[in-house]
């Protein structure tokens, strides 16, 4: 009977763990450039006297879906597309360097390159900054460029883009840092497309069946609970009517 019930529980654990991960890319499908969370579970064995037939099924991320997601021109000249697998560099919160998709791009009050959602573009030796009163361009290999009212175009820095021969890691912050922590070294065969944005590689409907296989899923779990439920009331009935 204890074996329904461990099983049960272990399989509606890891529906729910499966359901929080399509809920947070459903969540994401307009988000720029986002990469679809990946989830999986394997199979641990249970230590302990008692124990050595039990399999617990513990969750264990296998990274994220690297294709790339749909491009939508903007016509912006702020709006960056990174191609193939390359990676833009961004200065994160904590002060580190991170890695991005997300490439509509602003310029704050002191004239610093910045994502629109707030953090310092990176360039090949440190952030960007633009003149006052100028007019922004970025090339296809991430020459950013200002042009001033006489007409005069100069160049200010370049985009630090980046090649990962490894998949990266998914912070709590949402940018991406390489797995053993050291920043990545500037490719200089990596493009982008200006005027563009890369939408979010959710698919949506996928999603949605998903989740839809994923809730039955976690019902049958709760039946099966239930069934060990009844057995067991049933089954300590017939032995007290036994023992009188």
């Amino acid at each position: 009977m204890d074996r329904m019930i461990y099983l049960s529980m272990a399989g509606a654990k890891a529906n729910m763990q499966r359901q929080d991960v399509l809920a947070g890319n459903l969540a994401n499908v307009t988000t720029t450039g986002f990469r679809a969370e990946l989830q999986a579970t394997r199979a641990v064995p249970v230590r302990g006297d008692g124990a050595s037939t039990r399999v617990y099924a513990m969750e264990t991320t296998v990274g994220y879906d690297d294709s790339a997601g749909p491009i939508n021109y903007t016509g912006r000249a702020l709006d960056v597309a990174m191609q193939d697998k390359s990676w833009m560099a961004v200065q994160g919160l904590d002060g580190t360097e991170a890695y991005t998709r997300f490439g509509s791009l602003s310029v704050n009050t002191e004239g610093t390159l910045m994502t629109q959602n707030g953090y310092t573009v990176m360039g090949d030796g440190g952030p960007i900054t633009l003149p006052p009163d100028t007019l922004p361009s970025i090339a296809p290999d991430g020459t950013v460029s200002a042009k001033q009212a006489n007409g005069k175009i100069t160049s200010v820095g370049k985009i630090k883009l980046v090649t990962p021969e490894a998949k990266l890691d998914r912070g709590e912050d949402g940018l991406f840092r390489a797995a053993d922590g050291n920043d990545l070294q500037a490719d200089p065969n990596a493009r982008l497309q200006d005027g563009a944005l890369e939408g979010s590689n959710v698919n949506p409907i996928e999603n949605m069946v998903a989740m839809i296989s994923a809730a039955r899923q976690f019902e049958t779990q709760m039946k099966m609970l239930q069934t060990a439920e009844a057995d067991e009331k049933a089954a300590t009935q017939l032995l007290s009517g036994s023992g009188a």
